[in-house]
């Protein structure tokens, strides 16, 4: 992978570079276990590289010479995260990095540009996917750069801070230079070539889904939140509430409808009118008792965020559970929501970088109660929109990206329509209330004969 000639580098560096070049199988193996990268592009396609010897036959994706190489100068940063350690760890890897996205956020970061990264090793066990993110500077400035290694000087967590820095040699080679902080310095780490890499079958972040998004059942979620316990209080009332529940409940005689759906689709309308129409108990997740801790928890990384709704699920089973031996039970919102954000928010680029149809992570958890019928209303973007904005409500973090990024949006949609047993029933909700209402009530009528 050549890149173009950038103006001299100083001495030191530019022999530094020189002995680099001479000493590559060194400095690759410096580097092993391989590790490869998913860039995140600005048209939501990803693009792939490796840090050690070239591929045979392997061609370079041309982009990557905007994104790595001169005229500016580009920076990777993450939180090294070995696979197979355990929840504390992915808890406190995930906190920093979401940390250090709001660094690179202000003072002289602010003119670059911010994408995301994932580091992952493609031949190792899942787990040990490192999420950061590259910065390029356009300017080069020597101010970015001096910040940054002032970064792993930063507090305790910096210790724990891989910086990369690219930079090509004299023969249009491009390698990185490996920072990080050791005895309270700044230390070069390592080094290796850039080189091109094959795109994997899946989504490099889909093997940890299970340990860090979508989790199978109540217990994953549950380590996570005991391991927030000690820097988040509110995890000890979650947690507390949940082990107040029974594992494994079975729903009663009555039906037990999920109704899903975007925000401004009219779920909370329809939600309430059927529950009336029905004379049905009206339940939602987050439950109310630990609503009161959403926005605390909205703000946390994915793994602590899905961690928490996900043990709501399993509190609105339990209410399940003793509600439809009366009667009928609507749920505002389940574990579809909770999966369906997740994906689209951990699998970086488009539509088709999404786990396939029929994953094992689009299937209901084993342990969790499942509902008869799960109903999904959607409308056009459009239609979605003008009613956002007549709400006049306090969006969430996911609100606002649904609002402003239609592939996230996009994303969302269709993991909801890829969810299995049960699946979602696609309900359009752009009628007046009364059709759609009448929509839901005979699929509601026929699910029922079908018991």
């Amino acid at each position: 992978m050549a890149f173009a000639r950038r103006a001299p580098a100083p001495p030191l560096l530019g022999q530094f570079l020189g002995q680099l070049h001479a000493r590559h199988g060194t400095c690759a193996r410096a580097m092993a276990p391989p590790r490869c990268f998913a860039l995140e592009l600005p048209d939501c396609t990803l693009a792939h590289f490796a840090l050690g010897a070239d591929a045979p036959g392997l061609r370079s994706d041309p982009r990557l010479a905007a994104l790595l190489g001169p005229p500016g100068r580009s920076y990777s940063l993450c939180v090294p995260l070995a696979a197979g350690v355990g929840c504390g760890e992915r808890v406190r890897a995930a906190r920093l990095t979401q940390r250090l996205l709001l660094q690179l956020r202000r003072g002289p970061f602010q003119r670059c540009r911010l994408s995301r990264l994932l580091c992952y090793c493609p031949e190792g066990p899942a787990g040990g996917a490192q999420h950061g993110f590259l910065l390029q500077d356009p300017r080069d400035g020597p101010d970015t750069r001096r910040a940054l290694l002032q970064l792993l000087g930063q507090g305790a967590g910096a210790a724990l801070l891989h910086l990369g820095e690219f930079q090509v040699d004299r023969h249009g080679g491009l390698w990185q230079r490996l920072w990080a902080l050791q005895d309270g310095a700044q230390r070069q780490v390592g080094c290796a070539r850039v080189v091109p890499a094959h795109e994997p079958a899946l989504h490099p972040a889909v093997p940890d889904l299970p340990s860090s998004a979508v989790f199978p059942d109540r217990a994953a979620a549950r380590d996570v939140l005991e391991a927030c316990t000690p820097v988040i209080p509110e995890a000890r009332a979650v947690l507390s509430l949940v082990d107040q529940c029974p594992q494994h409940v079975q729903r009663g005689k009555f039906q037990v409808i999920a109704i899903e759906g975007l925000d401004a689709t009219g779920k909370t309308t329809v939600t309430q009118a059927v529950s009336e129409a029905l004379k049905a108990v009206l339940l939602k997740s987050p439950p109310s008792c630990i609503g009161q801790w959403r926005k605390i928890f909205d703000d946390e990384p994915t793994i602590v965020r899905r961690a928490f709704y996900s043990l709501g699920n399993y509190i609105v089973a339990s209410e399940i559970a003793k509600e439809s031996v009366k009667s009928p039970v609507i749920v505002d919102r389940y574990w579809h929501s909770t999966a369906a954000y997740a994906i689209a928010t951990e699998v970086s680029g488009g539509l088709q970088h999404l786990p396939p149809a029929h994953h094992p992570v689009y299937q209901w958890p084993e342990d969790l109660l499942k509902p008869d019928l799960v109903l999904l209303l959607t409308v056009s973007p459009e239609e979605r929109v003008r009613r956002l904005q007549g709400r006049g409500v306090e969006k969430t973090q996911e609100e606002a990206e649904l609002e402003g990024n239609s592939v996230f949006r996009q994303k969302v949609e269709e993991c909801y329509r890829r969810m299995e047993n049960p699946g979602c029933h696609v309900v359009d909700a752009s009628p007046s209330r009364e059709m759609v209402l009448q929509t839901v009530l005979s699929l509601i009528r026929n699910s029922g004969e079908r018991r």
